[in-house]
């Protein structure tokens, strides 16, 4: 196993200290949305589970305790720093682009927002499809980049521009790095022309208010990608009026749609 995860193209870096925040606002927006859509009878006791791109281990925590001692959940990732082992929880290192599944068929296999980062994104999907035992399952869950991202109130039309500025720009960058904005809408099509069977979307968003948890991923996220919007023209003053916009009770906006696509090996 190679001690250092392979290079990526992946806008957030993962080993920064801004990556917590970043996958707890996420774990605390998606994980309900996630836990209904893998429920049972996808998710039984006694369940092989492949959870791709892991991140902080939240939803691999919960299949591990769902399936039970006499199941077992492989959680991979590029980068471990966020997860741990234990119990029927196993964590490989393990690149999905190029390495082969790890392990025998699975029950269950679940991949969030990893897809449209990856050019290879076709490819890795028909490989998840082809690790599923008969009448397993695949989840594959992805934001739509292509939705507005709607201002419901701000405390004036230039703050809601502003959003819309930072927020473009955010977008152009992940762009940049090989995201496929655009690919949460292609996954249905893609599930099926893989084989699978019953294949069915579901589509959620939700208000966020300035100073929620859900709103502060915004502001994480622009940390994060700091440098490449200043290269893009933005400015440090630009940058501090966003992210207190975004603490700002008097404002509120739609967060990004999740589409949870799923489908069954016949």
């Amino acid at each position: 196993m190679p001690t250092d995860a392979p290079e990526t193209d992946y806008a957030f870096d993962t080993g920064a200290a801004d990556a917590v925040p970043q996958l707890r606002a996420l774990e605390s927006f998606l994980d309900p949305i996630t836990t209904d859509r893998i429920a049972p009878p996808l998710l039984t006791p006694g369940a092989r589970c492949w959870e791709v791109g892991a991140g902080g281990g939240s939803v691999a925590r919960a299949m591990a305790a769902a399936v039970g001692p006499s199941g077992r959940v492989v959680a991979t990732d590029l980068d471990l720093a966020h997860l741990r082992p234990a119990g029927n929880l196993e964590v490989r290192r393990h690149d999905v682009r190029h390495e082969l599944p790890p392990g025998d068929p699975f029950d269950l296999v679940h991949a969030r927002l990893v897809l449209l980062h990856l050019p290879e994104r076709r490819r890795v999907l028909r490989t998840l499809a082809g690790a599923l035992a008969p009448g397993g399952w695949l989840v594959v869950e992805e934001f739509d980049c292509t939705a507005p991202l709607r201002v419901l109130t701000a405390p004036s039309d230039d703050a809601a521009k502003l959003f819309a500025q930072v927020t473009d720009a955010m977008l152009g960058i992940l762009q940049g790095h090989g995201a496929d904005l655009a690919w949460a809408q292609d996954v249905h099509a893609q599930l099926t022309a893989a084989g699978l069977v019953d294949v069915d979307t579901v589509v959620h968003a939700r208000s966020w208010p300035g100073g929620s948890l859900g709103a502060s991923l915004y502001g994480t996220n622009s940390r994060q990608l700091e440098p490449e919007l200043l290269d893009a023209g933005l400015s440090p003053g630009q940058l501090d009026a966003f992210r207190r916009l975004l603490r700002d009770p008097a404002f509120a906006v739609m967060s990004y749609q999740l589409v949870s696509t799923r489908g069954r090996r016949a």
